[in-house]
């Protein structure tokens, strides 16, 4: 049966190859046949990896003891070289300094100040300078004698602990001047001088208990006694002023997280007596003028920083209570908000603010030394100051300050002639009230601690209710300063400012005085002032210096009628040791 199936399939491939080879025409063959299928099996296993590479085995022997001397070799290298700076400065405890000027103008000065120490420091300090120059305006008309001298000295002292700091002050002021503001050079000085004597001290203390959670605070504690000099003899017009000044002022503050939660409390007392006395301490014998004034303040608040201390917002209140012949009481807002951009590049900020300023005659006569013994004392009172403004760097060198304000005052004080002088050559007091706004711009400069410039340009504005203008301020003006350091060897210091805009209120019509709303009034001209100041340190411990004031030789009213002396050339030099 195989073999008939053999021999069958070989016929059948036979015949095909001929057919295929020769091409005959299509041939079909029917046949039968019988085939069979082995049937399948069924793998039962699961397909596996059979890895043919096998790991050898590891070898292992055994750690052979074997000891190899250690040999110790000494290289010598080069020696270092460290270069020494000195980290501190040498301190000296004693400075003088002595000088002359132009005009016969000495000048002379002394301190004695403890070296450094982690727990104390005190000293003294005197000083004197006196002038005995002649004075002339621009008219070249010389003017009353203008002498003046002034000497002070001042102790001081501040104990530091790791909680607390105690500070204090004792001072004294001897001021003698003349009233000079009189056209004309035959006057008897002995007429129209005036001697300010002035003493005081200040004691404070801060405590310092940590930053958070802990209360702290301070208490500032401060007096002073002024009196001018003793009447003339059987003189019915001159008589004597004594004032007696005290302030204290006690802080608290506790910081909790992000805030800072404050109180002020204070109180000022002034008592200001002018008459004829027959003692410091005595009451006036003949009928003057007697004001006793008490202000208590009160001022709490609370300081949040948030955003890394970025934003800044300080919210609050004050109270004030003006006990006097007529007992006030005054509140004004306290509210300031800060916020840094661009890692303190610019920081805008606004608030509002206001208060009670005392008056008192130590404090006028600061501001205006040609001020009349006898003065009526009233205090200022701010209902509101609304300010605002930018500030920031422009570069790590340079940084800029931009703000401008809206400010209320009732009875501000103002300087007039006073009439009931002999000489007209004093000045008294009106009051009024003020609106005043003001745009201020400054920038400064620094150049390491070679170059130092800083520069200021002020706009004032003036509403007053009843005067005419606001008498002696000024509606520009310009500050400069800069200070530049050559080799360590020479320094310079130049500072300067310029005032437009200021009048002054005279009672009659004079020579180049003009009428408004029933006033009279004289303009003060500008004021160009510029100081050089050149000093030249020979060594440490030597120094001398040269000082030209006014050195563009203005000779403008600094009030009215009181022109100021034109350049002055002061030499000399210092010592420390």
């Amino acid at each position: 049966m195989k073999n008939s199936r053999l021999y069958l399939l070989l016929c059948f491939l036979f015949v095909l190859f001929q057919v295929s080879y020769s091409q005959p025409p299509d041939v079909t063959i029917d046949g039968k046949g019988s085939r069979q299928v082995e049937p399948a099996n069924r793998l039962t296993l699961s397909p596996q990896i059979i890895d043919t590479v096998k790991p050898s085995a590891v070898a292992s022997y055994p750690l052979l003891a074997y000891l190899y001397p250690t040999q110790i070799r000494l290289t010598p290298i080069k020696a270092a070289e460290i270069e020494t700076t000195e980290k501190l400065r040498q301190l000296y405890p004693f400075y003088a300094k002595i000088g002359m000027g132009s005009g016969v103008m000495p000048l002379g000065q002394f301190i004695y100040n403890s070296t450094r120490s982690k727990g104390y420091q005190y000293g003294v300090k005197v000083d004197h300078i006196s002038s005995f120059a002649k004075i002339k305006d621009r008219n070249s008309i010389a003017y009353a004698p203008a002498n003046y001298d002034r000497t002070g000295a001042t102790l001081y002292g501040k104990i530091v602990d790791n909680t607390y700091m105690i500070n204090g002050e004792f001072n004294y002021l001897n001021n003698g001047f003349n009233y000079y503001g009189i056209p004309s050079d035959t006057i008897d000085k002995s007429l129209i001088s005036q001697r300010f004597q002035r003493i005081g001290t200040n004691i404070g203390y801060v405590s310092d208990f940590g930053d958070s959670a802990v209360m702290n605070y301070a208490v500032d504690l401060g007096y002073h006694y002024l009196q001018t000099a003793l009447p003339f003899e059987d003189s019915l017009d001159e008589w004597r002023t004594a004032e007696h000044n005290a302030k204290l002022n006690i802080k608290g503050w506790y910081n909790y997280k992000s805030e800072e939660f404050y109180a002020n409390l204070g109180m000022r007392l002034n008592n200001y007596r002018f008459g004829v006395e027959d003692s410091i301490v005595s009451l006036p014998l003949d009928s003057g003028r007697i004001r006793s004034n008490t202000i208590v303040d009160f001022k709490p608040g609370v300081l949040t920083q948030l955003m890394e201390n970025r934003f800044k917002l300080d919210l609050g209140f004050s109270m004030a209570l003006d006990i006097g012949e007529e007992t006030q009481f005054f509140i004004y807002p306290q509210a300031e908000i800060k916020y840094s951009l661009f890692n303190d590049i610019f920081i805008p900020f606004a608030g509002i603010r206001g208060g009670l300023s005392q008056n008192s005659f130590s404090s006028l006569s600061q501001t205006n030394q040609f001020l009349a013994p006898s003065v009526k004392l009233i205090n200022e009172n701010n209902p509101y100051d609304i300010y605002g403004g930018i500030k920031g760097t422009l570069s790590k060198r340079m940084g800029f300050n931009a703000n401008v304000s809206f400010k209320k005052i009732t009875n501000k004080a103002f300087f007039v002639t006073d009439t009931l002088s002999a000489f007209r050559n004093k000045f008294g007091l009106i009051y009024d009230t003020l609106n005043h706004t003001r745009i201020e711009a400054s920038l400064f400069y620094q150049l390491d601690e070679k170059l130092k410039i800083d520069g200021l340009a002020r706009y004032n504005s003036y509403e007053t209710l009843n005067e005419a203008y606001a008498w002696n301020l000024p509606v520009l003006e310009f500050q400069f300063r800069a200070a530049y350091n050559l080799f360590d060897k020479f320094m310079f210091n130049l500072d300067g400012h310029i005032e437009t805009g200021r009048k002054a209120l005279v009672y009659e019509m004079l020579d180049g005085a003009e009428e408004i709303d029933g006033q009279y009034y004289i303009g003060l001209g500008g004021i160009v002032d510029f100081n050089l100041g050149i000093s030249y340190r020979y060594n440490k411990r030597v120094t001398a210096f040269l000082q030209l004031n006014n050195m563009l030789s203005q000779r403008y009213n600094e009030w009215y009628n009181y022109p100021v002396q034109p350049i002055q050339v002061m030499g000399g030099v210092s010592f420390r040791f």
